[in-house]
């Protein structure tokens, strides 16, 4: 339970350092003082506080002692930062910069627009970045330090077996279906005329904006790119998330300088360039995708269709018709194999689908070709895809013949959290650290440590 709780912490507190160090005008006033010291460090009474009121939001029933692992979880992050300073551990302005830009665009997607989240905040988009500047630029460190700590902590397969047996029953994962699936994928072709059309809106478009028409409100009004409702602005991003072709025109421009017609994978864009910043840009573009025939549309089905016949007649092999047409360049190579992005597994969980290949694997049996289906890929650009079921499992408790690389690394995390926590106890022991005595029930005897 002490570990499910503390668990549950971390992952708040990492998640508030770069929320609630904005913190909320809105919320309730909290009385600031400084309740522990650690070496060149101090713990306030608010960090405690606006941790323990966002775990407590939007739950019934709050484990005893909840206070006292926030409070201890503070003490911790500040001997990673008193130890960061001995070892004179930093992180380059550029890599803070970075991770603070992406953390603040998940901000402004998740409430809206930039001016919703000046307003919650009840401070400028500048005030709100300096202060997540600073909870990234801490948050960076804290993980530099523990890297250096467990970087190189290996697990023996002795260790997995023994992680696995010492499991209560109820406390072994429950691994949820997961599928392999393979596609093949086509791109309807834009007839000429199309593409012109597009160039032709981007031309006036740009020449309204030389005018004197502001660019934002034109993107707004006439983008077709899920930024249209930030006025097509996309925040600092660094070269290797962007298009090749728009990375080149972005680099080009000179600050507040309007691009001519940029085609990239996405479809054709002007762009205008806000700032840069060594290998990070900010900039807004508006941009425009050529509308595809029904005739287009219908070559493309047909291609799919032949090809799945050819496949059921055993005329060719799934595998090598993805490899031979499939437009898809990430998985044609690999017989049409698709990856999970999120674990570069090729293993998916059945909610980590596309929305439509969901539904499809579900109506469809292992080894099984699916029927042609249109749907759009994560650039937003129209295709058409088939797909085959290569594997499908039955939920159930993990165990070391399916299973044995999940049960490695939660075996490989128990043992780092070991190493730590004997850190922790070594560092308590020789760092000055001054309680406030209304914390000074929380203090861990070694006792507690160990247990742990």
């Amino acid at each position: 339970m002490i570990m499910m709780t503390r668990r549950k912490i971390y992952l708040t507190c990492i998640a508030l350092l770069t929320a609630f160090t904005l913190q909320a005008q809105k919320g309730p006033l909290i009385l600031d003082r400084v309740v522990a010291v650690v070496g060149d460090f101090q713990v306030l009474q608010s960090d405690i506080e606006q941790q323990y009121l966002q775990m407590k939001a939007g739950q019934s029933y709050m484990p005893e002692g909840v206070r006292c692992e926030i409070f201890n979880f503070f003490i911790e992050q500040k001997l990673l930062m008193n130890q960061a300073k001995i070892d004179s551990i930093v992180v380059s302005p550029a890599q803070v910069e970075l991770q603070m830009e992406a953390r603040l665009e998940a901000f402004i997607n998740q409430i809206g627009s930039e001016e919703a989240l000046e307003e919650y905040f009840n401070k400028s988009i500048y005030d709100i970045k300096d202060d997540l500047r600073e909870a990234m630029r801490e948050m960076m460190i804290t993980q530099e330090v523990e890297m250096s700590i467990t970087g190189d902590i290996k697990i023996t397969p002795s260790e997995v077996r023994d992680y696995y047996q010492g499991l209560h029953p109820d406390s072994i994962p429950y691994i949820d279906s997961e599928v392999k699936v393979a596609q093949i994928v086509t791109y309807p072709s834009y007839s000429e005329d199309a593409v012109f059309e597009v160039k032709e809106r981007l031309l006036e478009l740009r020449k309204r904006i030389m005018e004197g028409e502001n660019f934002a409100t034109l993107a707004i009004l006439y983008s077709d790119g899920p930024s249209a409702s930030r006025g097509g602005e996309l925040g600092f991003m660094p070269k290797s998330n962007l298009d090749p072709a728009y990375v080149d025109a972005a680099w080009s421009l000179k600050k507040g300088q309007v691009s001519k017609i940029v085609e990239s994978e996405f479809g054709f864009h002007i762009i205008q360039v806000i700032e840069r910043r060594g290998d990070m840009v900010n900039t807004r573009h508006i941009l425009l995708k050529p509308t595809v025939s029904a005739q287009s549309k219908q070559q493309a089905l047909s291609k799919l269709d032949s090809l799945r016949t050819a496949i059921l007649n055993d005329s060719i092999s799934f595998e090598l018709a993805a490899k031979r047409y499939s437009e898809d360049e990430k998985t044609s190579v690999n017989g049409g194999l698709l990856v999970n992005p999120a674990t570069n597994a090729a293993t998916f969980k059945l909610d980590e689908l596309d929305s439509k290949d969901y539904y499809t694997v579900r109506e469809i049996e292992v080894g099984d070709v699916s029927e042609p289906y249109e749907t759009e890929t994560e650039n937003g650009k129209l295709a058409y895809k088939m797909i085959k079921l290569k594997m499908r499992t039955e939920p159930h408790r993990a165990n070391l013949e399916e299973d044995y690389l999940l049960l490695q690394n939660l075996a490989l995390e128990k043992k780092k959290q070991e190493v730590m926590q004997n850190w922790y106890r070594e560092k308590r022991a020789e760092t000055y650290i001054r309680i406030d005595e209304a914390f000074s029930h929380c203090a861990k005897s070694d006792r507690e440590l160990t247990a742990r």
